[in-house]
Parts: structure tokens; C-alpha cells; sequence
């Protein structure tokens, strides 16, 4: 059974146990949230600057276009207002800050009717993030800057909740994908050819669920709920902020969500900041997720229906 929680007041460890059973939590907008949400609408508009930022992709040519995604990006993700930011809102949604540990927040656009779906405005097919070597306890943060319709948002598939999907993770590692596929997403225009875990069956993709929240709105999501980008019909561009938590406790105790079709290698525990003074969480720990998958539980290249391969949760 999958609930929705809007505006739910239970605290930040009654959150995360629901979260590792599949549910979702919505937020109405908080101060914190609206502010950096604001911080990056002026970032955008200076970027896209005289053209309106959701318009802008009918009035530029697509390498123009990524150009300026480009160079708007990287500063959005590495200016140090940001990780401010998310420091607020964890801090204002009762997490507790010397155990909250976040990763650097993504900026992300989602282009209208086929304009730019590969690289840097890359529309994600349906996945979980645990494909993607993250962590069994983490837990994503997804806001909108504009206002959002059904049909630029993204979508939940929460059928998938506990039945495993044979995917190509088993090609996937964290480390390799840092070193040579992240630092290209801007070269690659009409095509990705970036080797990332993919559905290696057809999938059902209704129901699906799709939120649509007011600017500032925060969606909180297990790494491992199935989700994809909606193919945007809504004549504007999507413009969002993401990013996700993990809380020490969880980790320490490898507590979370069962692994039931992931065979990536690696871990992305190493990008993870604490919420006071934005240390990287410490090294033990990553090493401690950075192991391979066992043998045993994968039955060719890819994970067979049925067949777990191995339990996270505590």
C-alpha cells in the first residue's frame, strides 16, 4: 500500500522509517524552500537573460542552448549559497543537523516536446536511484522553481515498489561514471550514449502517480522508489532542484530499503556533506558500502526476476 503525506508533523525518524516503506511525503512551501527557490530563479533568468527561461528553447538553437546550461550548472551546483540553502530547509523539516548528511543540489531542466532530452538536460526513463549506487537509506528531495503542470513534472511507479525489474546495473559503477561519463553530459546534444542502468524489460508504467506542487513544494522520496521524467507536452520548460539526504544512524546501521534488482558497483556515500559544517561523511563508512555485489546473486548480466540481491534493511 502506497500513502501520500501532505504537511504530515511526525518527526524526521517516523519520516525516513515510512519513506523506507514506500511512501511519499509532500510539503507545502516553507520560507527556507521559497527562498532558494528564488536564488535559483535569479541564477536562471541572468543565465537565459533577455529571453524567459521557460521559453527560452523555441528562440534558441539547441547548442546555444547547452551552452548556457553548461555554464549554468556547475555554478548553481558548486556556489556556496546552495549548500545554505538546503542547510535551512533540513534545519526548518526537523532533521537533525549533525546526523544529516547531503549531497550538492542539482539544477535540473526538462525541455518541451523533444527539444533537448539527452546530457545536461537528460529526461530520465524510469529508474530507481539505488541502480545508480545510492545508498539503501537515502532519501530525495525534489522541488520546482516555476510552476508546474501534470505535464512536465515527474512521475512515480509505485507497482514497483517491491517487484523487481531486470535492469543493466550490473554495468554500472559509481566511481567509473565520475571519472569519465559526468564531466561529458554536455557533448552529448541529440544522442546519450553514456553507458546508465536501464529497464531490460518492458515496463507498466500505469498507474503512475504524478505530484504537482506550488514553487517551493518539496517531494521526499525513497532512492528507491521507480520514477522517470514525464515526456513534457506543456510548451515550457521544467526547471527543478534536487537533492538527497542520508541520515548517520541509517548508515552505521545499514538501514533501508532492500536491495531486490540492484548489481551497480561503488557508492555515492562519498559526495555526502553533514548538515553543521559540511564535512564529507567519513571514509569507514563509505568503504563500508563500497564493495561489490555478491556473485551469487546475480544470475547473468543482469538480476533475475524473483532474486534479491541482498537485504540492506536492518
Amino acid at each position: 500500500m502506497n500513502t501520500i503525506y501532505f504537511d504530515a508533523t511526525v518527526n524526521d525518524d517516523v519520516r525516513r522509517d515510512y519513506l523506507y516503506k514506500g511512501q511519499l511525503f509532500v510539503f507545502s512551501p516553507c520560507p527556507s524552500a521559497i527562498a532558494f527557490c528564488e536564488f535559483a530563479r535569479q541564477m536562471v533568468e541572468e543565465a537565459f537573460a533577455p529571453l524567459d527561461p521557460r521559453t527560452a528553447q523555441h528562440n534558441l538553437p539547441i547548442e546555444a542552448y547547452v551552452e548556457i546550461l553548461a555554464e549554468l550548472k556547475p555554478v548553481f551546483i558548486h556556489h556556496p549559497a546552495s549548500k545554505q540553502f538546503i542547510q535551512d530547509i533540513l534545519k526548518e523539516t526537523g532533521c537533525d543537523l549533525r546526523k544529516t548528511y547531503f549531497d550538492v543540489p542539482r539544477l535540473r531542466t526538462a525541455t518541451s516536446d523533444g527539444y533537448l532530452t539527452s546530457g545536461i538536460a537528460y529526461a530520465f526513463h524510469p529508474h530507481r536511484d539505488t541502480w545508480y549506487s545510492a545508498p539503501p537509506c537515502q532519501i530525495n528531495w525534489w522541488l520546482p522553481i516555476y510552476d508546474i503542470t501534470s505535464e512536465n513534472v515527474m512521475a512515480f511507479h509505485p507497482r514497483y515498489w517491491s517487484q523487481p525489474v531486470k535492469n543493466s546495473s550490473s554495468d554500472y559503477n559509481y566511481t567509473q561514471w565520475n571519472k569519465e561519463s559526468r564531466k561529458t553530459a554536455a557533448k552529448h546534444i541529440k544522442t546519450d550514449t553514456r553507458k546508465q542502468p536501464f529497464p531490460e524489460e518492458t515496463l507498466e508504467l500505469e498507474p503512475q502517480l504524478r505530484l504537482v506542487t506550488k514553487v517551493g513544494g518539496m517531494i521526499l522520496f525513497s532512492g528507491a522508489q521507480m520514477h522517470s521524467t514525464v515526456p513534457n507536452t506543456s510548451g515550457y520548460t521544467r526547471f527543478s532542484i534536487d537533492f538527497r539526504t542520508v541520515h548517520l544512524d541509517d548508515v552505521i546501521a545499514q538501514r533501508g530499503v532492500p536491495n531486490i534488482d540492484s548489481a551497480c558497483t561503488g557508492t555515492s556515500l562519498g559526495d555526502f556533506l553533514r548538515g553543521t559544517d559540511f564535512c564529507r561523511i567519513p571514509e569507514y563508512l563509505v568503504t563500508l558500502y563500497d564493495s561489490q555485489v555478491p556473485t551469487e546473486a546475480i544470475a547473468s548480466k543482469s538480476l533475475t526476476i524473483g532474486h534479491s540481491v541482498f537485504d540492506m534493511k536492518s
